[in-house]
């Protein structure tokens, strides 16, 4: 007669954590990438949770992973119950004096300025920074893996409390070969034929399209793409152009790239989002620091703009 698992053990949170991942991303090998492990480590390490469970929840294919019956009931259970573990652990800090802080910020912006002048005033204080995707800063937050976060709009608000931080000018970033490259300026009309790489969030793609168009037509659609280094690919390739915040050229523009202002546009929006109703000290003081300290996009006025676009 075969074993019945065990189902009273206490799950591991760390691997629960990793099967979720592997759920959202549908993919072992970008998976493992995003949690910084081998992917046979993760395969062996979703396995024990499945041993745990008694149950298979992930199917690989040609194409991915998919979910199977059981991994699709157990996945928004899985996501409640993190949650529910990051909620208490920060309850549990917040009942007494929060020394610890832990500030989020997404690819291409700076928090150096404002970490720094928190870690002046308040030395007694634990911070940390941590790095985020650019579609993790309301989960992060809600999950509690972060208390801050510095990122760019838009993304869903609901439950957080957002301060703007500066606005950000909107480029267009072309191959160095492209036909506009080398120009002072362009408009929307000059591009109303070029797709632009889409990313999996339709949110961000209609901000960064600028789509609908003001003329009411839509923004052509370039390839799918999950990185911010795969869209740079293409369009360094000469398969699309891309709409990017003037911030982004600090840290990810590449020689074979031409970066060139875009006009009669609105800017995008760098901000500093917290979880509604959190009010302890740090978080305050934080916040001061970043309306002092974060004002405007870094370097954009540097090499990047002139000498880096030809």
């Amino acid at each position: 007669m075969p074993e019945t698992p065990d189902t009273s053990a206490d799950l591991d949170l760390r691997l629960v954590r990793y099967f979720t991942v592997v759920a959202d991303q549908r993919h072992f090998g970008r998976a493992a990438t995003a949690l910084h492990l081998a992917q046979p480590s993760l395969s062996r390490q979703i396995r024990r949770l499945e041993e745990q469970l008694g149950a298979r929840l992930l199917d690989r294919t040609p194409q991915g992973t998919d979910l199977t019956e059981a991994g699709k009931v157990f996945l928004p259970r899985a996501k409640a119950l993190l949650r529910s573990a990051g909620q208490a652990a920060a309850q549990a800090r917040a009942a007494a004096e929060p020394t610890r802080l832990t500030v989020g910020y997404t690819t291409g912006l700076i928090i150096t300025p404002a970490v720094r002048e928190l870690r002046r005033r308040h030395p007694d204080a634990d911070v940390h920074t941590l790095h985020l995707s650019w579609d993790e800063p309301r989960t992060a937050l809600l999950d509690h893996r972060v208390d801050a976060v510095v990122a760019r709009l838009p993304f869903s608000t609901d439950q957080l409390h957002v301060t703007i931080l500066y606005d950000e000018p909107r480029l267009l970033l072309v191959p160095v070969d492209h036909r506009l490259a080398g120009k002072d300026h362009v408009t929307l009309d000059d591009i109303a034929d070029e797709p632009l790489p889409r990313l999996p969030d339709a949110a961000w793609n209609a901000f960064w399209h600028i789509d609908p168009r003001p003329d009411g037509s839509r923004a052509p659609e370039g390839p799918l793409v999950e990185t911010v280094e795969d869209k740079l690919e293409l369009i360094a390739a000469g398969d699309a152009v891309s709409i990017a915040p003037a911030g982004s050229l600090a840290v990810h523009m590449r020689p074979d790239l031409a970066a060139i202002p875009l006009e009669g546009v609105e800017p995008g929006h760098v901000v500093l989002a917290t979880r509604a109703g959190d009010r302890s000290r740090l978080i305050t003081a934080f916040r001061h620091a970043a309306q002092t300290r974060l004002t405007s996009p870094p370097d954009t006025a540097g090499p990047h703009a002139e000498g880096r676009s030809r």
